[in-house]
């Protein structure tokens, strides 16, 4: 296809770098239908950074003739049989108008529409704002029309693309990881297998018989001469209560004899229950002495711990020694995570090391978050922006994200206050680094007080998505991509 340089004033340069495809047109038609098929009008136009209906309604406007661009097609119709050359002449004057910046001539040019309803046009090379004359008629179409911005057109998609990329990698990973834990754990049992194997062959060759079980089992033929049955003679019965009873125990015992029918505290030894040759009744009591002492230390116990504490002020009490605990693990913690950065511990071993510590992983990511900016308040954005690889690589799905926003939430409304303003910064940020999707940002914001609780209050929770109103505006203006882009 045959190239030519964008704008007359540059046609004999050589070297001219912003060029365009020559317009070609095929007359259609005969009589009162015949028409001017502008064939290559979207690569045209696609040269010159403009939409295609422009130049199409350009040349209806000044040729007085209804035109038409198809966009499903691409096809781009001006009625009446119109030469090639008259078209051609024309297309330069739109480039004059609308695609050249009046400061410096260069094609490398943008169309913005003010919030005074004027079109300008500015320049990427030279930063000058053209103002277009509004008394074109092509302007009042331009305004109706108006052309896509950058965000809208291009932004999306490419981030798109982008998570998309990072969501393949991160699942090739995960794929990686549970291959090499199956062959460890494979590794691993036959191992422990081999060892089991060998220490049961030592404890066999040790005890000299290959059957251990059946050590004290009487054989298959002797099972129906054996008879299981318990001794309950009072003989029998001291002898096992002897058996059970320590030496301290054994003098608290005191035996009944009932051919006398008189008690008579005696000594439970063994030696004594092998003398005694009548059959006694055993009971267990403790001396009146000792018991009545040991009633009245209980008493004075009680009544001690009546008057110091209250029935439900040890619950309070250990509540309190709970929280304060969990308190000052959760600040040892961060302590240790700052060492780990200091020495560019990685984030994953990090985070890793934090698990094995039985922590939750809505706390590990709030430890590393107060780690990374602790006490900071004025310029969080700009730090935050600094160690955007950090939070990234923390970072690897929807759970992480909600728990990254709920840490921005309680550092910015409990931890400093004063970084309340800072809240709309740290998620553009995050959201052009694509560390936070807009979908969780959104949910975030629309969730406001439902899930407030002791460390972060409705009033904080309300205030800091107060601060975030801004982007989150700004999100929901971007205009959402449709299926044909």
């Amino acid at each position: 296809m045959a190239l030519q340089n964008i704008g007359a004033a540059n046609s004999d340069d050589a070297f001219y770098r912003y060029k365009m495809p020559r317009l070609i047109t095929k007359i259609e038609g005969r009589g009162n239908g015949i028409k001017t098929n502008l064939v290559n009008m979207v690569e045209v136009a696609k040269a010159l950074a403009r939409p295609p209906s422009y130049t199409t309604k350009y040349f209806g406007c000044e040729l007085g003739a209804q035109s038409k661009f198809d966009d499903k097609t691409g096809t781009s119709i001006v009625n009446g049989a119109h030469d090639t050359g008259k078209l051609a002449g024309l297309l330069e004057g739109f480039i004059k108008r609308y695609v050249q910046c009046y400061g410096c001539g260069n094609p490398e040019t943008e169309i913005v529409i003010t919030k005074l309803q004027t079109i300008q046009m500015k320049c990427a090379a030279c930063g000058h704002l053209s103002d277009v004359d509004m008394r074109d008629k092509l302007t009042t179409f331009i305004l109706k029309n108006p052309p896509e911005t950058k965000k809208s057109a291009g932004g999306k998609k490419e981030k798109q693309l982008r998570r998309a990329e990072k969501e393949r990698l991160a699942h090739g990973e995960a794929v990686d990881d549970e291959a090499k834990k199956a062959s460890k754990k494979l590794v691993a049992s036959k191992s422990r297998s081999k060892k089991e194997k060998k220490d049961d062959d030592e404890k066999r060759s040790s005890s000299g018989d290959d059957r251990p079980d059946s050590v004290g089992v009487p054989a298959v033929d002797d099972v129906e001469e054996v008879e299981w049955q318990t001794d309950t003679s009072a003989e029998a019965a001291r002898q096992r209560i002897m058996e059970q009873l320590t030496a301290a125990t054994s003098e608290m015992v005191v035996v009944v004899d009932t051919l006398n029918g008189d008690a008579e505290p005696k000594s439970a030894s063994p030696k004594k229950a092998k003398d005694d040759s009548a059959a006694p009744k055993l009971t267990r009591a403790k001396s009146s002495k000792k018991a009545s002492s040991v009633k009245e230390d209980a008493k004075s116990h009680s009544t001690t711990t009546t008057e110091v504490r209250s029935p439900s002020l040890p619950h309070v009490e250990e509540k309190l020694v709970e929280e304060v605990k969990a308190l000052s693990l959760h600040d040892k913690m961060v302590q240790e995570v700052k060492a780990q950065l200091k020495t560019n511990s990685p984030v994953e071993k990090i985070l890793l090391y934090l698990k094995g510590k039985k922590v939750s992983d809505k706390e590990a990511m709030s430890i590393l978050f107060q780690a990374l900016f602790d006490g900071l308040g004025k310029g969080l954005s700009k730090e935050v922006k600094a160690k955007k690889f950090l939070l990234s690589r923390a970072v690897n799905g929807e759970s992480s994200q909600r728990y990254l926003l709920d840490s921005i939430e309680v550092h910015c409304g409990v931890t400093v206050p004063d970084a309340a303003k800072e809240v709309p910064l740290v998620l553009k940020v995050l959201y052009d680094e694509d560390v936070l999707e807009e979908d969780e940002i959104l949910a975030w914001y629309d969730e406001g007080t439902k899930n407030a609780n002791d460390v972060v209050s409705k009033s904080v929770a309300a205030l800091v998505r107060k601060h975030a109103t801004p982007l989150i505006e700004w999100l929901r203006s971007a205009e959402p991509e449709s299926d044909e882009e």
